[in-house]
Formats: structure tokens, C-alpha cells, sequence
């Protein structure tokens, strides 16, 4: 009997297990794949809305951890936390001698895993390459692009991109994005089956979950990250006007997230909202749940971009963080200004839902992606493709 293929999934950062959950759960199911699991960086903070819990909570057993986040939350910290990241990793790969490594998307520390397995001539995959955003995750992404084997890309402007960039067309998958995979059932959904309050907890008031609310989630921009601060407050003050309830979730660990969380907490301290509720994480189908249920999104997160387009979510998008990224119906783009943005919340939160959009995917991206993985020619030569 032929041995199996261990593939290695590297997981950094909160949002990156719900981009990758189903690819997960079929991998492991699959007789002829072995699944690894790192979980690594922010993805381990408590503070950040640590994704161990829940990853082990699904059944998915974690190979190794890797702590490799500095403090700092600065352009420099980013950096040597890239750099511990490919140190640390190194060593976790040399322990388990994966076949297969798979990287999620674009944030910073995702790179430390495509730098760490390119070296190590291991096979590295990459999920959601092609896409286009207004900063630095931009670069890391078409980075990662560069040192990757093979693409399993979420729409069909992501491949053509790809595929531009010089990569082999045998070599890029259009495979949609597993987070769609999460939102389908989800959309038939007519009302929550848990009380977010009791279940998670957070910070500040508790209101009737039944009744009309809307969902802040900003970011800061790592281009613009010392106007963090500045650019929250036109936020806050926005919500502030309107006061209707607010479920609030906190910032990713990003240059620039200590002007953020500064500007929420003393918001939170001085003017004692009464409609607003603080959590740091939810777990990924959770969060679908009660994104479906709100009458809007607001912030700058690609959840708004991706999840939302098929749910049909109203957004409110915020700045520059997502430009370039394609988009659906859903959303309307504002600047950073309180009164753009409390027009544009009055106006989504009028029109209701809008009609499900398959930017992204049709549900079925983690089933592809598996199958894939198992019959991939492995290699680490790109001249070997062409």
C-alpha cells in the first residue's frame, strides 16, 4: 500500500482558519492524505481571538504551535516577526517532513511559511493567489505567488492574474474559496440557534439579539498605520451617531492595531456606550450566522468583501484596505469620514439584504481542494511546468 501524502497546512492568523476549515475537514478524511496541522503567530494570541480552541474543538489535531509574534504592533515588529516565523518553521517542517505545504492568503506572517518551505524544497501551495488590495498585503501575496508550485485561486479574474504573472496554467486551480463553503448553509438560515452574549462573552452591553443590529470590523492599515488612530475615531464617532446596537470585533495584530485598540478603549472608557458590545473571536460558522443576521457590515475586513457578496450582507467598506479587491452589489465604498460613513450605514441599512453573488465560490472549494492535493505532480522546479 502506498504511503499517504502528508500535507501541511500552516495556519497564522484568525481569519485564515475560516479561509480553510472544509479543505481541512476533507483532507483529513481523505484515505490517501495525511493532514498536518501549525498553528502559528497571532493565530495563537489570546488577545487576537486565539484559533486553537475552536481548531481542536472541530476534531483537528495540532501538530506543532509556533510563537513567534514581537510586541510592538509596528512596521519593525512585522518584520523580525516574519523572521522568527521563518526560523521557527523551518524547524517545524524538518520535524514533520511534509509532502505538501499549503499557505493561506497574504498576511505578513504568511511568507515566513513560503520563504521556510521554498528553502527546504518542499511543494508549496497557495490559496487565494491573484487577488488585488490597496497595501502590503498586496505584495506579499503576488510574493508568496512567485515561490509557490501550485494555485488554488477563488475566482476567475484571481487565475488570469496569476497565470499573467507567469505562472503555468497547468499549475493554477480555480478551486473558489473555503469560507463560501462555510456561508452556504448558512444562507438558509432564518434566525441565530445561540445567544452570542452568553457563548462568547466580551465586553459591554447585552441587548435583544432578535432586534435590528449591525457589526463593526476594522483594521488598520499597514500603509497608514500611524493614522490608526485617527481613522477609528471617524468610526466611532459615526456608530456613535447612530446608536443602534453594535457588535464590535477586535482589530487583527497589524502595524498600527495599538492606535486602533487605543481609540476603542477609550471611546469605550469616556463615552459608556449603551449600544455596543465588544468580542474578541467567534468561532467561523458562528460569525456566518451572525453576519447573515445583521442589517450591515461596517469596516474595512474581507470578510465584507468575500462572505458578505454571498450572503447578500449590506456593507459599508471604509478606506483603502480592500481596493482593487473585486466586489459585489453589496457594497458601498466611503472614505474616512464620520458623516460619509453614517450616510452610507443609513442607506444599507435601508435597502436590506441584497441578492447572493458567487464571486467567490459555489460552496464546494474545500472537496476540490483535497482532491487536488492527493493528484498534484509534486515539484519544486517551476522550468518542470513549462
Amino acid at each position: 500500500m502506498p504511503e499517504k501524502r502528508k500535507v501541511c497546512v500552516v495556519i497564522t492568523a484568525r481569519p485564515s482558519y475560516s479561509r480553510i476549515k472544509t479543505a481541512l475537514d476533507y483532507i483529513q478524511r481523505h484515505p490517501d492524505l495525511e493532514l498536518q496541522i501549525v498553528v502559528a503567530a497571532s493565530a495563537l494570541l489570546d488577545r487576537y481571538g486565539s484559533a486553537v480552541n475552536v481548531i481542536e474543538r472541530d476534531g483537528f489535531k495540532i501538530n506543532a504551535k509556533v510563537y513567534n509574534v514581537l510586541e510592538g504592533e509596528n512596521l519593525t515588529a512585522a518584520a523580525k516577526t516574519t523572521g522568527i516565523g521563518i526560523i521557527e518553521i523551518s524547524t517545524v517542517f524538518d520535524n514533520l517532513q511534509p509532502d505538501i505545504v499549503v499557505t493561506i492568503a497574504d498576511r505578513f506572517e504568511t511568507i515566513a511559511t513560503a520563504i521556510a518551505a521554498s528553502y527546504m524544497n518542499i511543494p508549496l501551495v497557495h490559496i487565494q493567489g491573484g487577488e488585488v488590495t490597496g497595501n502590503i498585503d498586496e505584495k506579499v501575496r503576488h510574493a508568496i505567488t512567485k515561490m509557490a508550485d501550485a494555485h488554488f485561486v477563488s475566482s476567475s479574474l484571481a487565475q488570469e492574474r496569476v497565470i499573467k504573472m507567469g505562472e503555468h496554467p497547468s499549475k493554477v486551480f480555480l478551486t473558489g474559496c473555503p469560507s463560501i463553503d462555510l456561508a452556504v448553509p448558512i444562507l438558509q438560515s432564518t434566525r441565530l440557534d445561540f445567544d452570542p452574549f452568553q457563548k462568547y462573552k466580551g465586553v459591554g452591553e447585552i441587548f435583544n439579539i432578535e432586534e435590528p443590529y449591525i457589526i463593526v470590523m476594522q483594521h488598520p492599515v499597514t500603509t497608514e498605520y500611524e493614522s490608526s488612530r485617527k481613522h477609528i475615531e471617524e468610526t466611532l464617532q459615526a456608530i456613535d451617531e447612530l446608536k443602534m446596537p453594535t457588535l464590535w470585533f477586535w482589530p487583527n495584530v497589524d502595524a498600527g492595531a495599538d492606535g486602533t485598540s487605543r481609540g476603542i478603549r477609550v471611546f469605550r472608557e469616556k463615552a459608556k456606550p449603551t449600544y455596543v458590545h465588544f468580542f474578541k473571536n467567534m468561532e467561523p460558522d458562528d460569525f456566518l450566522k451572525v453576519l447573515n443576521q445583521s442589517r450591515c457590515l461596517i469596516g474595512n475586513s474581507s470578510v465584507g468583501i468575500r462572505e458578505s457578496a454571498y450572503l447578500g450582507v449590506p456593507v459599508v467598506n471604509i478606506g483603502s484596505r480592500q481596493s482593487g479587491r473585486e466586489r459585489g452589489k453589496n457594497v458601498i465604498d466611503v472614505g474616512y469620514d464620520r458623516k460619509e460613513i453614517t450616510a452610507a450605514i443609513r442607506e444599507q441599512v435601508a435597502h436590506g439584504h441584497y441578492p447572493s453573488e458567487n464571486i467567490y465560490g459555489d460552496g464546494n472549494a474545500g472537496e476540490r481542494i483535497a482532491a487536488l492535493l492527493k493528484d498534484i505532480q509534486l515539484t519544486v522546479d517551476k522550468k518542470l511546468a513549462y
